[in-house]
């Protein structure tokens, strides 16, 4: 049975990316698409080192699609090559010191790839992104409400979104219901609608390079619609470990 290999957030961690291509080479010739939703970069010293590993896949790796994620916006501002001037989120969850690290890890050739990544991809019926339809830097995670999910859904008409930003691994579930929405103006209120909504679901694909020893990412079966999240130790604590669920959240609408 063919799968997808769904990582995001390794965040310049070359160690855990290369502990994950080690459990992906596992499954040999079943992977047949690998998807690395965004943070490939971040403010760690072996940045660049591991961009060359990406670039370059080992004999009988699959060469990456790779769309951007919210470091690599980031770095785009930095350089002036982002829709705003300045970082003042980065600088304000992280520090001046995480701003020049990030600076002096990642280089303009890098910059200038990062300007030609993709903002998602659309398969089958199915959304690749870093953060969501509305924004990179968008959280879903197994709190997010249904009504918001649905949207983030319904805007690009996918039946499965996958998403990192969270870095969580999770399944979030929308059940068949309806929506009734309506317009009311100050002239007059206009008849109102019913929406009908199929199954569908969201999923966190968690983070590679971000939690120190520990990588989680995600594996997909188009055909079946199955998700199966994979945690990976490395390091002083080396191993493999399967989560057949991860965090499940169900939703209906009504």
């Amino acid at each position: 049975m063919n799968k997808w290999a769904i990582l995001s957030g390794i965040t310049g961690n070359l160690a855990a990316y290369e502990a994950v291509m080690a459990d992906i080479k596992r499954y040999g010739h079943q992977i047949e698409a690998l998807y690395i939703l965004g943070d490939l970069v971040g403010p760690r010293p072996e940045t660049e080192k591991l961009i060359e590993r990406v670039m370059n896949p080992r004999r009988g790796e699959l060469e990456p699609l790779i769309c951007k994620g919210w470091w690599e916006e980031q770095c785009l501002i930095l350089h002036g090559l982002g829709a705003s001037g300045d970082a003042p989120e980065l600088i304000a969850k992280y520090g001046g010191d995480t701003v020049k690290l990030l600076w002096d890890s990642v280089s303009r050739k890098t910059v200038q790839w990062l300007r030609s990544l993709d903002f998602g991809f659309f398969e089958l019926d199915c959304l690749l992104i870093h953060g969501s339809t509305v924004s990179v830097a968008e959280e879903l995670t197994p709190e997010t409400p249904p009504i918001q999910m649905f949207d983030r859904l319904s805007r690009m008409q996918a039946n499965n979104l996958f998403c990192g930003r969270s870095g969580l691994t999770f399944q979030y579930q929308l059940q068949t219901g309806s929506i009734t929405t309506g317009l009311t103006t100050l002239d007059s209120q206009h008849s109102q609608q019913i929406i009908t909504v199929s199954p569908r679901q969201v999923i966190g694909v968690g983070n590679v390079g971000c939690t120190q020893g520990q990588a989680t990412y995600t594996l997909y079966h188009p055909s079946s619609n199955q998700v199966e999240f994979k945690t990976v130790y490395y390091g002083s604590n080396k191993g493999f470990n399967s989560q057949s669920a991860g965090k499940k959240a169900k939703s209906s609408i009504y």
